[in-house]
């Protein structure tokens, strides 16, 4: 789920949430956005464990600081592992000033949203994330080829680095050989000539890889996953929106829908609402030019603030209505 700041993604992704829960699908929904309003729409107070909020319903809110702490002790644990007892002391220090590195939050972010999307879930039937997906999504693609091209960057200004080169040529895709193709593991014959330390360290960086790999595949999946953006019809959000779905499609991620929300409803009455229904219709037809080749389906624009399960059922009702 994504869309532009502020044109009720949150809500519409909420209202999905309990629609799949109502018709017997266990359902889990994860805020990714670190200012969190997922918590708010549903008037519970959320965390970054799953919580039942209703039959069938889970929610949760990442904590990218959580998410960072862990990060951060995964490496460090690695890095005990591979540097020599004297080395240990200056790379904890560097890691501690990462905790508020640029990036950092991110990276930590991905890692956990690739292990949501890319390992087996027996709890539930359907995820979704309230999140901007342009961002999050296409970073996603591109970490596979983003750590083979780090890691090369490293073992080149490392002086003995005969040995870690050969797992760079486990780590970089080989011409003519698919990126999606499945990666050797470090006990396969290929590896077979080095010696543990570097053996380990070609697992990690693997195992890190074919994670991102594995979530990649799942994101292009049409059977597996979809994307549906949230657009008011306003300018900013029809350009952000039309800008995101071409940026997905290129890449071969499904996009499923654009949901037009907070449309002025048709008995509303008064000048100022004519004349804003008059500038809302214009944006309505260029959402059909720009964007005519989804589903468009839309929602109106509510009199009061959406919080609680109850006007959130009647949104699921309006969506059930329109095909969802």
């Amino acid at each position: 789920m994504g869309g532009k700041g502020g044109v009720g993604k949150t809500t519409v992704s909420a209202a999905l949430a309990v629609l799949a829960a109502s018709r017997g699908k266990r359902c889990l929904i994860v805020s990714t956005d670190p200012a969190h309003s997922l918590g708010d729409v549903f008037a519970k107070q959320l965390d970054d464990k799953p919580r039942r909020l209703l039959p069938n319903l889970d929610a949760m809110e990442i904590d990218p600081d959580t998410e960072v702490e862990a990060h951060l002790a995964r490496v460090t644990a690695q890095m005990r592992r591979f540097a020599s007892a004297e080395m240990l002391p200056e790379l904890e220090r560097q890691l501690k000033l990462t905790r508020q590195s640029p990036g950092t939050q991110e990276a930590a972010l991905l890692e956990r949203i690739a292990r949501l999307i890319s390992t087996p879930q027996p709890d539930y039937d359907l995820i979704i994330f309230d999140t901007a997906p342009t961002g999050h999504t296409l970073r996603l693609l591109t970490l596979p080829e983003a750590m083979a091209a780090w890691t090369e960057g490293l073992l080149s200004h490392n002086r003995k680095s005969e040995e870690l080169g050969k797992v760079l040529q486990h780590l970089t895709p080989k011409r003519g050989r698919d990126i999606d193709s499945p990666f050797e593991t470090p006990q396969t014959n290929e590896l077979s000539d080095l010696d543990r330390k570097t053996r380990d360290i070609a697992d990690t960086l693997l195992n890190r890889r074919r994670l991102f790999h594995q979530a990649r595949r799942v994101l292009q999946d049409h059977q597996q996953s979809g994307f549906l953006f949230v657009l008011t019809p306003e300018r900013l959000p029809i350009l952000e929106t039309a800008r995101a779905v071409s940026a997905l499609q290129s890449v071969n991620i499904p996009v499923v829908a654009a949901l037009v929300n907070r449309v002025i409803p048709g008995d509303a009455d008064g000048q100022f609402l004519q004349r804003r229904r008059e500038q809302e219709a214009s944006y309505l037809q260029r959402i059909e030019e720009e964007l005519g080749h989804l589903p468009r389906p839309q929602l109106p624009w509510l009199e009061t603030d959406v919080q609680g399960l109850e006007i959130l059922q009647q949104i699921a009702e309006q969506l059930a209505a329109q095909g969802f």
